[in-house]
């Protein structure tokens, strides 16, 4: 069992940058890929970023990549997502999810409650 809880996410104007984190609990943190996915006021939840257990292998939506930068720290069961040169469309809800590496919601067995982010154009 793995327990999720972000932070960090706030209102910020379009062209900055917000970094947001995902505490998890239990000691089987660094078994699972982790990822953030983001769903957007009558938008499907989707997929923006992924990493592997041991950080060799990461995975970003098109719509992030080259803006967003996932990482983890291991040792102390937390993913962050850095998210610079924001934009309006980056606008929702943000959720941090752990499983096996895909860009599909199904893949991951454990989710937080979720932090806004809201990008003010």
């Amino acid at each position: 069992q793995v327990q999720l809880v972000e932070s960090g996410g706030g209102l910020v104007q379009a062209g900055g940058s917000l970094r947001l984190s995902c505490a998890a609990s239990g000691r089987t943190f660094s078994t699972y890929t982790m990822a953030w996915f983001r769903q957007a006021p009558g938008k499907e939840r989707e997929f923006a970023a992924a990493i592997s257990r041991s950080s060799s292998t990461t995975a970003y939506a098109d719509s992030v990549k080259g803006r967003f930068t996932i990482s983890r720290d291991n040792a102390k069961n937390t993913v962050y997502l850095q998210m610079n040169s924001l934009k309006a469309e980056d606008t929702a809800v943000y959720y941090c999810a752990a499983g096996r590496m895909g860009a599909g919601p199904s893949l991951y067995d454990y989710w937080g409650q979720g932090t806004q982010v809201t990008v003010s154009s």
